[in-house]
């Protein structure tokens, strides 16, 4: 039997950022992808600039916008700052930019190879070989929201968003929030422009609204705003935002496994970065105090509270958004507040 001191589990953000921190250090550590090819995620790609600019290398960025559009049925505001407030990057060059960077490191990856079960410091893997059984010092699971290894632990998942999106072939000038609650609750359509194409979604918390609910008030939505979508290319992402912990025993969870995106906003990519940076360090120095980790929590616990509260009072759900406008546009309160990184 293979035997590895670290077996990561998800090639995404998280699991990379772990990986290749391990393995600079000297750790042996294999990494497991279902697909075949790493990188290609449904996701809008954008991500705020104070968690960017620090951990993605900027030739990756494919647009960066001083200015954000926040729309509702009674108001449009524009908030503006010197430097760019969020940017967004394509998930499939920023997983293979991350992939070259854990090569490099001296990971092994293992493409279009499952994660069947684990126990007792062995795992049963899957691939077109056949299964094999692999043992390891330590467990990380950064495989996404329908975290195999999550379920391993035993660990629920009761509070989950949903988020459909198309690539739409035209460049919008600038990026857009709508706040619609009357179609999305208290989630939000997004208009995200990349280099040579835009993001175009809508993101709702789960217990809301089927994907099948969504996708017809997302066609709705863009049918008002006049924004052609290619309905056979609209696909759909879990986000996983029940946060339990990163730490059981030898196994351990990062990004949207541990539940650490964004309720309110989605946003996950940053919270994959910093919880497998961290992670890393928490397998080289069980003593390491994750300061980091520490404060990405209590972000996660604001965003929560916040998602709660709105669904839970969704029949004035219109005039929280307005009145939510309205201190954003004052300047009562921070944009940068709705951020996952610490600024």
């Amino acid at each position: 039997m293979e035997q590895t001191d670290i077996l990561v589990v998800g090639a995404g953000p998280g699991g990379l950022a772990c990986a290749t921190a391990l393995a600079r250090q000297g750790k042996k550590v294999i990494l497991l992808e279902r697909k075949s090819t790493l990188g290609p995620k449904v996701c809008a790609g954008g991500i705020t600039w104070h968690g960017l600019i620090k951990l993605v290398p900027r030739q990756l960025i494919e647009g960066a916008f001083p200015a954000q559009i926040i729309r509702s049925g009674r108001q449009s505001i524009r908030l503006e700052e010197k430097n760019p407030i969020v940017a967004t990057v394509s998930r499939a060059e920023l997983g293979q930019w991350m992939a070259g960077q854990a090569r490099e490191a001296g990971v092994r990856i293992l493409p279009h190879t499952k994660f069947k079960g684990a126990g007792e410091g062995r795992a049963l893997l899957e691939s077109k070989r056949g299964e094999q059984t692999i043992g390891y010092r330590y467990l990380v699971g950064a495989d996404g929201s329908n975290s195999r290894v999550r379920r391993t632990l035993g660990l629920p998942v009761e509070r989950i968003g949903l988020g459909l999106n198309a690539m739409v072939p035209r460049v919008y000038p600038e990026m857009e929030w709508h706040l619609c609650p009357r179609l999305f609750g208290s989630g939000y359509g997004w208009i995200f422009p990349h280099a040579h194409q835009t993001s175009v979604g809508a993101y709702a918390d789960a217990r809301l609204f089927s994907g099948g609910e969504l996708k017809r008030r997302l066609l709705r939505w863009c049918t008002e705003n006049r924004i052609v979508l290619p309905e056979n290319e609209i696909r759909a992402g879990l986000v996983n935002y029940d946060f339990r912990g990163v730490r059981f025993g030898s196994t351990f969870l990062v990004g949207d496994a541990a539940g650490l995106a964004s309720g309110l906003t989605g946003e996950g990519i940053y919270p994959a970065l910093v919880s497998g940076q961290a992670v890393a360090k928490l397998i080289l120095d069980p003593e390491y105090p994750g300061q980091e980790l520490r404060q990405l929590a209590r972000n996660h616990c604001k965003h929560s509270t916040m998602v709660g509260f709105a669904t839970r009072y969704l029949g004035i759900g219109s005039v929280l958004m307005e009145i939510l406008l309205l201190m954003l546009r004052f300047r009562l309160l921070d944009f940068h507040a709705l951020e996952m990184s610490d600024i």
